[in-house]
């Protein structure tokens, strides 16, 4: 999924909690869907981004310590202005789009 499209809000925001309890009716067992999603989408971006770093990593010994590399420093602000895995996770929550099932049913 590429989460750079997901419109959500970058700040905490006040939320009904009556709203995340409608299909699980445990608000509980939503808020841990939640959680273990946001765990997936944080995971997920962890590695894009290390992919993404791999490319600046220098193997030559001579270069300076103190030089940076701007292409580097905008993809970590890119990163850093990114909503929250948490965020993002109670976005796709609230609007039905995570999947889960409980292991008990068949």
């Amino acid at each position: 999924m590429d989460y750079k499209k997901i419109k959500t809000d970058t700040e905490s925001v006040t939320r009904n909690l009556n709203d995340f309890d409608k299909d699980t009716h445990n608000i509980y067992e939503s808020v841990t869907i939640m959680a273990k999603r946001a765990n997936q989408i944080s995971t997920e971006l962890k590695e894009e981004l290390d992919e993404k770093i791999k490319d600046f990593a220098s193997h030559d010994s001579s270069a300076e310590e103190g030089v940076e590399n701007k292409e580097q420093i905008e993809l970590v602000r890119f990163y850093e202005q990114m909503p929250k895995p948490t965020q993002l996770a109670v976005k796709e929550f609230h609007d039905g789009e995570t999947y889960y099932r409980e292991p008990n049913e068949e």
